[in-house]
């Protein structure tokens, strides 16, 4: 199944007459490894947004849109925890552990309190890369 993701590179390579092949090229990928990036069965490597700005001359406008179905095309994520206080490393544990089990309202609620931080300037939110 495409992702948004996958539709974003897609209408990329379009814009810029490209096939897949092209595309996987101009990221030193090969094209398995790309499609399996648009389906969602790869997760987009943080080196591709450089070279997609490089490439193809992405204005901040594109690049947020690339970075939001970057991240919404996401199954999993990561967290380098090695410079993370004690006290943030029990939260990312606790948060990770009790994940699914969250409804829909208390995942608005979380989700507002780190817009809300991050529009004081108190910190990082959840569209920050």
């Amino acid at each position: 199944m495409i992702t948004k993701l996958g539709d974003y590179l897609r209408k990329l390579r379009i814009r810029n007459q490209q096939i897949l092949k092209n595309m996987a090229d101009e990221l030193g990928v090969s094209s398995a490894f790309l499609s399996a990036v648009e389906n969602g069965k790869k997760n987009m490597p943080e080196s591709w947004y450089d070279t997609l700005r490089e490439r193809y001359s992405l204005d901040n406008a594109e690049m947020e849109e690339l970075r939001q179905a970057a991240m919404e095309s996401q199954k999993t994520i990561s967290l380098n925890l090695n410079n993370a206080s004690e006290t943030n490393r029990q939260l990312a544990v606790s948060f990770a552990r009790q994940f699914e089990s969250f409804d829909e309202k208390l995942g608005r609620q979380l989700l507002e309190i780190l817009r809300t931080r991050k529009k004081r300037g108190d910190g990082g939110g959840p569209d920050e890369e």
